[in-house]
């Protein structure tokens, strides 16, 4: 595990953005690029072609042991029992309360074996919360400084990816997995990511992250792309980022994630889950001018309504997106919102994605 200068953790791919433009960034206890070239332009740029990000801060553990997914059960929210290997699930994990404590995607790498990608904020909370909650007879192991983490996204990633590594990716469908291998380094290729757009997350060993990287690097349709960009690609997309729009205060039932919880089994939180005191609504401003995390939100009358968890212009749409908290009881009956922080802003209700035009699940 290394720091840099300011004591931030970095990634294998630290030198490399430095000498090459990148901006750097504390995040999440991280140095890391929030951008290179701009970032409405590799915004852009992921939507139209393919862009490569490092996202080797995020936190993997490997769980196994007899009836590993039934312990795991007590724990996530994700459904295990449906899961077969080669698929991976999003879900929760959530306090003694309900309250959100990470949101995190499982892969089911064999019949008692499964590996978690949690974020890179969380990694010692987490690994702490499923330790103590997991039988003595399951292993858990942190690798998260061990594995690298690349994803590959954008309308032209399943052409790169092809080129790069001939295989039988049309095959592999949204939310499944295959073991590769590029140059000899092994490679766990997920279909998944964070931009709505086609898209490929890749796991690696640690120190092979930079060879990857550079191999996808020398094709001239593919870019790197920062935080800065996959911060508005995730938003337009209304996809949740935790620590703003997902946190300890909120269930994800509140947050509008109801729906992935289909578990029979009985996990930490699960019967917190009913009478919402808040829900998270996505709202759209005509114009530039864009809201910011902690802005008020009220009603036309005055009446203070929640606050604004995430807001960005929005580079797809030529306008502003906004997802915030507003008191439940005033959430269902109002499609108008004024947001009053830097200046006032009128908000109209709208439904995600806000950008509909992505190509995430597109067959091939």
């Amino acid at each position: 595990m290394q720091h840099s200068a300011a004591n931030l953790l970095v990634t294998p791919l630290t030198p490399w953005h430095k000498a090459n433009g990148g901006r750097l960034v504390p995040f999440a206890g991280w140095e890391m690029p929030v951008q290179y070239e701009g970032i409405l332009a590799e915004h852009k740029h992921t939507r139209s072609s393919a862009s490569i990000f490092d996202i080797c801060h995020m936190g993997e553990f490997y769980v196994s042991g007899p009836n590993a997914g039934k312990a795991l059960s007590t724990i996530v929210t994700h459904n295990l029992k449906t899961l077969p290997p080669g698929q991976c699930r999003y879900g929760f994990i959530l306090n003694q309360l309900g309250g959100v404590l990470d949101d995190l995607i499982i892969y089911r790498l064999d019949q008692d074996e499964y590996m978690i990608v949690v974020n890179g904020a969380c990694i010692d909370n987490d690994f702490g919360w499923f330790s103590s909650h997991l039988p003595e007879e399951i292993t858990i192991e942190n690798r998260s400084f061990s594995t690298g983490k690349i994803d590959l996204q954008g309308p032209k990633s399943f052409d790169i990816l092809n080129e790069i590594i001939p295989g039988a990716w049309k095959n592999l469908k949204y939310f499944h997995f295959v073991h590769t291998e590029l140059n000899g380094t092994k490679i766990l290729v997920s279909r998944t990511g964070y931009t709505g757009e086609l898209g490929y997350e890749l796991y690696m060993d640690w120190d092979k992250a930079l060879g990857v990287w550079e191999t996808f690097l020398a094709y001239e349709d593919v870019k790197p792309a920062g935080l800065g960009a996959r911060d508005t690609l995730r938003l337009e997309m209304g996809l949740p980022l935790y620590g703003q729009d997902l946190d300890t205060e909120h269930t994800p039932v509140e947050a509008g994630y109801g729906f992935f919880l289909k578990s029979e089994a009985e996990y930490i939180g699960k019967k917190y889950q009913d009478n919402p005191q808040e829900k998270l609504i996505p709202m759209i401003i005509k114009g530039r001018r864009s809201a910011r995390h902690g802005d008020d939100v009220f009603l036309p009358d005055g009446t203070l309504a929640g606050k604004v968890t995430s807001g960005s212009f929005a580079p797809s749409l030529g306008d502003s997106v906004v997802l915030a908290y507003i008191r439940a009881e005033l959430a269902e009956n109002n499609d108008i919102f004024e947001i009053r922080g830097r200046s006032v802003l009128k908000a109209r209700k709208t439904s995600t994605p806000f950008y509909t035009q992505g190509t995430a699940r597109i067959t091939l």
